[in-house]
């Protein structure tokens, strides 16, 4: 293990996160980069991804590898890793994620197809892709972001918690197999944050009343909240930590009456 006083290191780790042009992706993206990382980021909406990018090489005065990738396509992702260098990561984050609001009775096969594509499937996807490279060196960190629809049941978004539940489970799953190559793999499920995903909920007087008051320290998460426990998670110093469930939610999930 590292000298003490850098177990929390993660300078000159290869970083990639997806679904970073935008909200928590890009925080990750600019607090890896301050943190000495180098950072490859991919999205599918291109101008997020060039105001990241621009923004990190501005403010930090690195480079930050980008590319535009449609992850509800998995031939796309095959043609992402086809290239043998993108194979190679230190610390994976699957961060991106959608989600599309109904009534079990209303929801449509194609939201729920595209749903489960890119938050579960691409997922499944990039793993297999990297994990390979990452037993041969037994070393590497992959981090899924999940939610608190993965342990409880939330109304109107059958897709979105079906999924989060499966990538908080394929997590275990792969984390049984890997784990002996010196690979590890944890999720993150973050509670209600202000990101353009909860801005209904946000906006909503009512809608915002009732979610804060399940959260004991009586505020919603910014992203910064999220950086501590990823960075932790991505260094030596979670070395001994993998097939684990971290919440940052505030207390969410502590809360009885």
């Amino acid at each position: 293990m590292n000298n003490i006083y850098n177990i929390f290191s993660v300078q000159r780790k290869r970083v990639l996160i997806t679904g970073a042009a935008n909200g928590n992706g890009a925080f990750f993206a600019k607090a890896f980069a301050k943190a000495g990382s180098d950072v490859f980021i991919v999205d599918i909406d291109e101008k997020g991804l060039e105001r990241t990018v621009s923004s990190i090489e501005n403010e930090i005065g690195i480079s930050v590898g980008r590319y535009l990738l449609d992850l509800s396509d998995t031939y796309a992702i095959d043609e992402f890793f086809s290239i043998e260098e993108n194979k190679n990561f230190d610390v994976v984050i699957n961060n991106a994620g959608i989600t599309i609001g109904n009534t079990i009775s209303n929801y449509s096969d194609t939201d729920w197809e595209l749903t489960h594509k890119i938050n579960l499937t691409a997922p499944y996807k990039i793993i297999k892709a990297v994990i390979g490279g990452m037993c041969e060196r037994k070393s590497g960190s992959i981090i899924n972001i999940t939610s608190l629809a993965a342990e409880q049941g939330f109304p109107g978004n059958p897709a979105y918690g079906s999924s989060k539940g499966g990538l908080k489970q394929l997590t275990k799953s792969v984390a049984n197999d890997v784990s002996k190559y010196g690979v590890r793999i944890n999720s993150v499920g973050p509670g209600y944050f202000r990101t353009n995903m909860t801005k209904k909920s946000w906006n909503d007087e009512q809608l915002r009343s009732d979610r804060s008051s399940r959260i004991i320290m009586d505020r919603w998460g910014e992203s910064e909240d999220l950086i501590g426990v990823l960075i932790f998670l991505a260094s030596d110093s979670s070395s001994y930590i993998t097939g684990q469930d971290f919440y940052v939610d505030g207390g969410w999930l502590a809360k009885g009456l």
